[in-house]
């Protein structure tokens, strides 16, 4: 990571000094997502932030959708995210809220500062209202409207309400302190009149609260203690104590600031997203290329593989970027011992066994995973006529080369030792089919006289292999040029983000359902994708290869 970690428990030592001083006598934390997108990697750290904090001190933990504005939120990535969070492990019980619940208490928020003299009706248009603010060096010019009576203002609310101005006519502004060196605190907009429908309330609002004025609104009507948001809102953390204190709320909850997730060369951007959906370049916002949490499920991403990943991130108040291979690392190392350890031939050449029986299909004893035994074991078929990958032969091998070549002895795991004899090639050299004999006294892959092998490769027997769909995956952005275009802010997409491709695999790898997962031995971990699988014909995305040159940065 590019910035040093302040400390992985900084808001937990804002939490222990408020319990001991009695600020707040319970801890309860909330994840807030405005339903207009699917989440992703980085709302991952923030879901198992603010869920861990509220187990760790026995706490509560709420899922509230802030849906205050109607013009870009769908029911659809309401469910999705539903979906995620749950699949994440984040349980909030019986606490599923949504902002337009309390769009009356926000109303009567906004009347109460109405009558307190702290907020008024403003005539100024969107590009006014920005002229008046002023700049970070000089402060801004109060609205001629600012003085209007409390009467006066009320009416004009009411009016706003019952839909008597179009929308951008009327704003209900606070009445903070237009010299403010904090620019959201010079008189901000906390609510506007928008005629859209909302998913939730329909057309019950012709009016809608900002999300500023209403997020703390929502923290304090449910109990929030610490509200934990990302570091651009530190700017607006003035704002957020304005509105609780001046509504009174009796335990007022408090803001706290950590940074933002970043992972390299990854495309988070909503938009960016949005547009390779529309151009076709993704099948959705779900394609295993993103690293929508979605898409990560799909791929095979497990929710320990993220929780380990979000731990070793850390919790920082510095922001800092995170290279995608330890997401990589983290699924590797979760997978490993899990998963069974299954054969399958991505670029094949035929293995012909001159001296084995012919027409004869032996079942051999397997184990799952070697590295864990309670995984057990399975039978595989073996016959004369074998698939390998076309890299474990080379007619012409450089030194130190193991695998077959003319002459050499190689193990073919879990079955024999074979000696290259010959090969097959076509009129362009390319090799078809490479001849070998067995030995049948090293069945299970060691020999009675004790003799040795350097190589070991894997197969699959071919009158009972499977033809499956594979897909192997790169970055979906071109690394070398970076994630956007600097010229015109487009996103530098890899043509070679998606490989597909089939593969022989052994019977059993037949029998996968959508999310099953396995090691194929040498090419990597492999998921059934949830979509394009059917029974008996899986279709196989790449989560990860099995080596990389990544290694965890020290303590």
């Amino acid at each position: 990571m590019d910035n040093e970690t302040v400390s992985k428990n900084f808001i937990e030592n804002i939490i222990d000094k408020d319990l001991e001083e009695g600020v707040y006598d319970t801890v309860h934390t909330r994840f807030p997502p405005e339903p207009n997108g699917y989440l992703h990697i980085g709302h991952a750290k923030s879901i198992l932030l603010n869920y861990g904090l509220a187990k760790k001190y026995n706490g509560k933990f709420n899922l509230r959708f802030d849906d205050t504005n109607p013009t870009k939120e769908k029911s659809e990535f309401v469910e999705s995210i539903k979906a995620d969070v749950k699949w994440l492990g984040a349980d909030w019980e019986d606490r599923l809220f949504f902002a337009s619940d309390y769009f009356d208490q926000m109303y009567e928020a906004a009347v109460k500062l109405i009558k307190k003299g702290k907020a008024f009706v403003c005539d100024l248009t969107a590009d006014q209202i920005r002229e008046y603010r002023g700049t970070l060096t000089e402060p801004g010019k109060e609205s001629p409207y600012r003085n209007r009576t409390v009467e006066e203002n009320l009416k004009l609310f009411e009016e706003m309400r019952e839909g008597k101005y179009g929308d951008g006519e009327k704003v209900l502004r606070a009445k903070i302190d237009m010299a403010s060196p904090n620019m959201n605190m010079r008189d901000p907009v906390i609510y506007r009149v928008a005629r859209m429908t909302h998913h939730n309330t329909g057309d019950k609002w012709c009016i809608y609260p900002m999300y500023d004025f209403a997020h703390p609104i929502e923290d304090a009507i449910e109990g929030v203690t610490h509200s934990i948001c990302t570091l651009e809102f530190e700017d607006h953390r003035p704002l957020y104590d304005w509105v609780v204190k001046e509504l009174e709320y009796p335990h007022p909850p408090k803001q706290i600031e950590f940074a933002k997730l970043y992972l390299t060369n990854v495309v988070t951007g909503k938009r960016y997203i949005k547009k390779l959906v529309e151009d076709g370049i993704v099948d959705g916002w779900d394609d295993p290329r993103l690293v929508s949490i979605a898409a990560l499920r799909r791929r095979g991403f497990t929710p320990e593989s993220i929780r380990k990943f979000v731990e070793l991130c850390g919790v920082s108040k510095a922001n800092s970027s995170v290279d995608y291979a330890m997401l990589e690392y983290c699924i590797r190392e979760d997978l490993k011992l899990k998963r069974p350890r299954m054969m399958a031939i991505l670029d094949p050449i035929k293995l012909v066994i001159d001296n084995y029986p012919e027409g004869q299909v032996e079942y051999l004893e397997a184990p799952n995973n070697m590295e864990n035994e309670a995984l057990g074991s399975r039978k595989i078929p073996f016959s004369g006529e074998l698939y390998i990958e076309r890299e474990d032969f080379m007619a012409e091998p450089p030194k130190k080369y193991k695998r077959l070549y003319i002459g050499n002895e190689v193990r073919l795991m879990n079955a024999y030792f074979v000696t290259c004899t010959g090969y097959e090639a076509d009129d362009d050299g390319t090799i078809r089919v490479v001849h070998c004999t067995y030995d049948p006294a090293t069945k299970g892959g060691n020999a009675p006289d004790g003799r040795k092998v350097k190589g070991t490769i894997h197969w699959v027997e071919a009158s009972n292999a499977g033809k499956v769909e594979v897909r192997l995956y790169e970055n979906i952005v071109d690394e070398e040029k970076g994630v956007y275009n600097k010229e015109d802010g487009s996103l530098n997409v890899n043509p070679n983000s998606l490989t597909v491709t089939s593969a022989y695999v052994e019977p059993e790898l037949l029998k996968a359902k959508g999310y099953d997962s396995y090691q194929f031995v040498r090419n990597g971990f492999f998921c059934a994708d949830i979509h394009d699988s059917k029974e008996g014909a899986p279709v196989f995305n790449r989560i990860v290869s099995l080596k990389s040159s990544f290694k965890l940065p020290k303590a």
